[in-house]
């Protein structure tokens, strides 16, 4: 267990956080008094899931990233904007 002052804590935070996540304790003290103690937080985080957040699922097709077809203008929809650029 570490021991740091509190303009330590406050300049190097990130430092402290990455040794705090590698299991460290470190002890926050002012005038040589501790005064807190920052430890890692155990157990796992939730896995997030795209768009669960929103209400919504997100689902991506395995063929997502196969090559386009070629455009064909007798079977695009009637709101499709290539439609009025070639017009």
């Amino acid at each position: 267990m570490s021991t740091v002052n509190v303009h330590e804590a406050k300049t190097h935070l990130s430092r402290l956080l990455a040794r705090v996540e590698a299991g460290e304790e470190i002890v926050i003290a002012r005038r040589g008094r501790p005064i807190a103690r920052v430890s890692r937080v155990e157990g796992e985080r939730p896995r997030r899931t795209p768009g669960r957040d929103r209400g919504r699922i997100i689902i991506i097709h395995p063929d997502f990233d196969d090559p386009m077809p070629e455009w064909d203008p007798d079977y695009a929809h009637p709101d499709d904007p290539l439609l009025r650029e070639l017009g």
